[in-house]
């Protein structure tokens, strides 16, 4: 009898005590409503939002039709995405530009993290000259870029014909095997200083004892780095990843000012391509569909980013 007496008491303690958190609600019921405007305000900017492209990927909009007279179709958007041969090149294109704009930023960056770790005169001007891709706008970047890139008045293009390397000056933007590449090179030039000052943060929390008793033992410059510098900045490279990968995947304006899409979709990735859709070809309920489709793909690495960040905070407080 004790014996089940006390399993029924350990059960009890288990099981959440909800009049307890009602009650602890109500007692700080004051607490609760200094941030009651910040949640209605979120309800209506971020919440209601999603709910309404939610619903709408699941109506045929035409063009000539009113939003209001909209038709329900079910699911026909999302199948005619999945089975529309645009929807795989745009997600091809996705694809690469994401993958390899995130993976050369990131080694740049990193690389540079680590040549501006060591002490040499004019470190400090070195570093803010590379800082200046990131601080530039965007939009700056782009049409800068995108004069650089002229067939018939880039630099580039002028440079190559004058060492006499090309005949003619290349179209990097206006072809559909360049295209793609030349933005890639464009966002990697932008982006590498971001990558660089977060691994220079998690550079300075190596330690430097490790450092200088792998040394006393023999570990060669490579051995030091690969045993001790790059465990230590593993949670931050995790980190930085998600980071430049969610921010690639949602890019927009350097593919949208340089190319806008073209050409032949050659460029267009899907955030460009949800655009064109929407406001280009007033196609709101296809456009919804693929808007669906991109934030489950960020919730999930919304959620290993998540998971990064909280493997960081439970590593600092064992130690």
């Amino acid at each position: 009898m004790t014996i089940l007496i006390g399993k029924a008491e350990a059960r009890r303690r288990l099981q959440p005590d909800r009049s307890g958190i009602l009650r602890k609600i109500w007692e700080h019921r004051a607490d609760y409503a200094y941030v009651l405007p910040a949640i209605a305000v979120m309800l209506i900017v971020i919440a209601y939002p999603i709910y309404y492209t939610i619903e709408l990927s699941f109506f045929n909009t035409p063009p000539g039709l009113q939003l209001r007279d909209k038709i329900f179709i079910g699911f026909d958007n999302y199948t005619a995405i999945l089975t529309s041969p645009v929807f795989w090149k745009v997600t091809s294109n996705t694809l690469i530009w994401t993958l390899g704009s995130t993976f050369i930023a990131f080694v740049l960056g990193f690389a540079c993290a680590l040549a501006l770790h060591r002490d040499f005169v004019g470190r400090g001007i070195l570093r803010a000259i590379l800082i200046i891709p990131w601080v530039i706008s965007a939009v700056a970047a782009s049409y800068i870029w995108k004069w650089i890139y002229h067939s018939d008045f880039g630099i580039i293009g002028a440079v190559l014909v004058g060492l006499g390397w090309a005949d003619r000056p290349p179209n990097f933007i206006d072809s559909v095997s360049t295209v793609l590449p030349s933005l890639i090179v464009v966002n990697i030039w932008r982006e590498f200083p971001f990558a660089m000052i977060m691994m220079m943060a998690g550079l300075q929390t190596v330690p430097d004892q490790l450092l200088r008793a792998a040394k006393v033992d023999g570990a060669n410059a490579w051995q030091r780095f690969w045993h001790v510098t790059f465990p230590h900045l593993r949670n931050v490279s995790t980190v930085t990843i998600l980071l430049l990968a969610v921010a690639n995947f949602n890019s927009f304006i350097i593919p949208w000012i340089m190319t806008g899409g073209g050409p032949s979709n050659a460029s267009h990735i899907w955030i460009t391509h949800i655009y064109e859709l929407a406001f280009g070809r007033q196609r709101w309920g296809v456009a919804s569909a693929y808007s669906v489709l991109l934030f489950l793909i960020l919730m999930s690495l919304g959620y290993f980013y998540v998971r990064a960040l909280s493997g960081n905070e439970q590593k600092d407080a064992s130690q």
